[in-house]
């Protein structure tokens, strides 16, 4: 991961996630033991290792813009992730994907937060709360009441995305064939992200001889995958049944005149 991160980018990081810090802890005390969590040492006497130094002012405080900067790029991104810190190199939808979720889709938003946060730490629970989180957005769309199909509660995403596509007519002869492979394209994304998260990760617990995903990289292409396929379904469901204009109830002051 790490010599997938340039130098350029690392210094527009670096600025993103000292600001971050300090908005979010206030003194240098704070600021130093946030940095203390990510700091690793060994202090064996013949082979000293650190994996970043912490670098003081002549004060002696924290010199949080150069600490940051001695630091390799996979930790810096962890860092980054950790503070909420928008990565776009890495996952260029997330913000938009995050916006669009905050307002309509809590549960899915809360679980794709901590899907996010997880990618560098645990890659493998990053892909199932993925999962969980692009489940929650069908189940979402589903619930509208015009659309016709209703769900029971537990179906798999792979079921979920069966229905859905089935909705919004994507597999429709009428339409062109490339509409069509879109949409096989759709159900083939949401089939292999469920099977990664049951097959690959240790959701459903796993022996030693099963192959997990141990790589972050594979969880960002997972996670990018996820936002891809919920922004254009969550598009589609509301261009395509918006939502109707509140009624506004005029105000009457019951005066005589």
């Amino acid at each position: 991961m790490n010599e997938l991160i340039s130098p350029k980018y690392q210094m527009k990081l670096v600025k993103s996630v000292h600001d971050a810090i300090w908005e979010e802890y206030k003194t240098y005390r704070e600021v130093s033991l946030y940095i203390d969590k990510w700091h690793e040492v060994d202090e064996d006497w013949n082979n000293h290792w650190e994996n970043f130094p912490i670098i003081k002012k002549e004060s002696g405080d924290i010199d949080l813009l150069r600490t940051l900067h001695s630091m390799n790029g996979s930790d810096l991104l962890k860092v980054a992730i950790d503070m909420g810190v928008d990565t776009p190199d890495f996952i260029p939808s997330i913000p938009t994907f995050k916006n669009e979720l905050k307002s309509d889709f809590k549960t899915a938003y809360d679980t794709f937060t901590k899907a996010f946060k997880q990618i560098e730490s645990d890659p493998s629970l990053a892909v199932g709360l993925a999962n969980s989180a692009l489940e929650s957005i069908v189940k979402e769309i589903l619930k509208d009441e015009r659309i016709k199909s209703k769900t029971k509660g537990t179906e798999t995403l792979y079921k979920l995305t069966t229905i859905i596509i089935k909705e919004f007519n994507f597999l429709d002869s009428n339409h062109p064939v490339e509409i069509k492979t879109i949409g096989s394209s759709l159900l083939s994304i949401s089939q292999s992200i469920e099977k990664l998260r049951s097959e690959k990760t240790d959701f459903h617990g796993k022996t030693e001889e099963d192959c997990l995903i141990t790589d972050s990289i594979y969880t960002y292409f997972v996670v990018n995958a996820v936002t891809t396929v919920g922004l254009f379904l969550q598009s589609y469901f509301k261009t395509k049944l918006p939502k109707p204009p509140k009624e506004v109830e005029e105000e009457h002051d019951d005066l005589p005149f």
